[in-house]
């Protein structure tokens, strides 16, 4: 069952108590980083108004503008190729400095990611025409400051995270000199704000994505220093709140739902999947399950909400609105993040295994191994799953519980990391070309219109 949180109500002695358990746990969860206490801020405190946010339904400027659409990989109806290669059905391919694990974005006539030149110690964004692929602009976000390298993980790089764009603004969070930086940049690539968050003691890197709720970026920074969630205003670069986490490693970004009629922000890891108030940062509920560490993201299907993970433990779970386990299995989907058509749940292991559930009931409806190993999150267009491996192939599969059809298999680099980006009739996929030192990556963009 789910944990509902002590209210003013509770009785002195019983928030004591309460306390003395929580802060004896935190002890025990900690290990040996090196911790910095987190200050929390409430949005009394800071003072900061959250505003709507609108476009007009028409409008198409936000075409996938955030981490997986910011709509968990679902492009809709969209029509996209499903048979691609080197040559075929490429509209443009474009060189992108550095390496990198930021997947494309769409906004306006631009493609924007993340990238980080270790050479040079640089984490830059860079812009592309979303029509021919030319570059429009490279901004340095940081000069210098890069984790030491025994501090990342060898898959993992110094751009994990995917931008969040409001049209307006491009904002991106990286971890530089032991702290987490936020950073807005303008549609031509100018620095508009840039804002500390707190510290960072890295055992892996960093790799959660920001993610908008109306006039406020959320971004999340689970360490074992200390972990916080905060939100900041979009315009000024000010944090709204800050709410202190557990003293523990995990990688997920945070997910923005409606369930329940109500807005939420929803995490996995820390052994729980837990639940804020976007406006205010206030938990709303926490659940035990999965596992310390996770990477995937939470999604949603109607009033339910999944998630995976995760390491040492291993659990895949579905939640109501309320928090309550509906049911759980024991796979482990770490690194790609689920994603639903709203029938049915399909995930793809780090392995190589591809798995399809009900959502009502979690009824295994197929499994299939596809081989290689994948660390990229698969999209969905058009009834199709569009996922790519870490060997460069991208398998096009039904979305269907009926049984296991793969439409396609389509070779395109040597390595794929980044997850890829849908928008008016293209998808977008950032690839890795070559090994070792020789080692480049592209951006291509695959159309049938050309």
């Amino acid at each position: 069952m789910s944990t509902h949180f002590l209210t003013a109500s509770t009785p002195s002695r019983m928030l004591a108590k309460a306390s003395s358990i929580v802060a004896g746990a935190l002890v025990m969860i900690s290990g040996c980083g090196k911790q910095t206490p987190v200050r929390e801020i409430s949005v009394q405190e800071s003072g900061i108004q959250i505003q709507e946010v609108s476009l007009p339904s028409n409008d198409k400027t936000l075409d996938w503008p955030q981490w997986r659409g910011g709509v968990a990989g679902n492009a809709g109806d969209a029509t996209v190729p499903t048979q691609w290669s080197e040559t075929e059905n490429v509209r443009w391919v474009a060189d992108v400095p550095g390496r990198g694990h930021s997947s494309p974005i769409v906004v306006g006539d631009l493609v924007v990611l993340g990238s980080a030149i270790e050479q040079s110690e640089q984490q830059v964004v860079v812009a592309y025409d979303r029509e021919t692929g030319k570059q429009r602009w490279q901004t340095t976000v940081h000069q210098g400051g890069f984790p030491p390298t025994r501090s990342v993980h060898p898959k993992a790089t110094n751009a994990n995270g995917t931008l969040a764009s409001d049209g307006k603004y491009f904002v991106t969070a990286h971890l530089n000199k032991d702290r987490i930086w936020v950073t807005a940049l303008d549609t031509d690539g100018n620095q508009v704000w840039q804002t500390e968050i707190g510290t960072f003691d890295s055992k892996f890197g960093y790799a959660p994505s920001p993610v908008l709720y109306k006039s406020l970026v959320i971004v999340a920074a689970d360490n074992r220093g200390g972990g916080y969630l905060v939100a900041l205003d979009t315009g000024s670069g000010k944090i709204a709140w800050r709410r202190s986490r557990e003293n523990a490693n995990s990688y997920s970004s945070p997910a923005l739902v409606n369930v329940g009629g109500t807005d939420q922000i929803v995490m996995t890891g820390l052994d729980k999947m837990i639940s804020y108030d976007p406006a205010t940062g206030d938990p709303l509920w926490e659940t035990s399950c999965i596992a310390e560490a996770t990477c995937g993201t939470v999604i949603a299907c109607g009033d339910l909400l999944l998630g995976s993970g995760g390491y040492p433990s291993k659990e895949t779970v579905c939640m109501n609105a309320a928090g309550d386990r509906v049911w759980s299995n024991r796979t482990k989907i770490y690194e790609p993040s689920l994603i639903t058509d709203g029938q049915n749940v399909y995930a793809f292991s780090d392995d190589g295994i591809g798995y399809c559930w009900d959502v009502a009931d979690g009824t295994q409806l197929w499994k299939k191994r596809l081989g290689g190993n994948f660390s990229s999150s698969p999209v969905l267009a058009n009834g199709n799953l569009y996922v790519s491996d870490l060997s460069g192939n991208g398998y096009v599969i039904q979305a269907t519980g009926d049984q296991f059809v793969q439409v396609a298999k389509n070779q395109l680099g040597d390595d794929c990391y980044a997850s890829p980006a849908i928008a008016d009739g293209s998808i977008y996929f950032r690839v890795g070309v070559g090994k070792g030192s020789q080692r480049r990556e592209r951006l291509y963009c695959i159309s049938v219109d050309l």
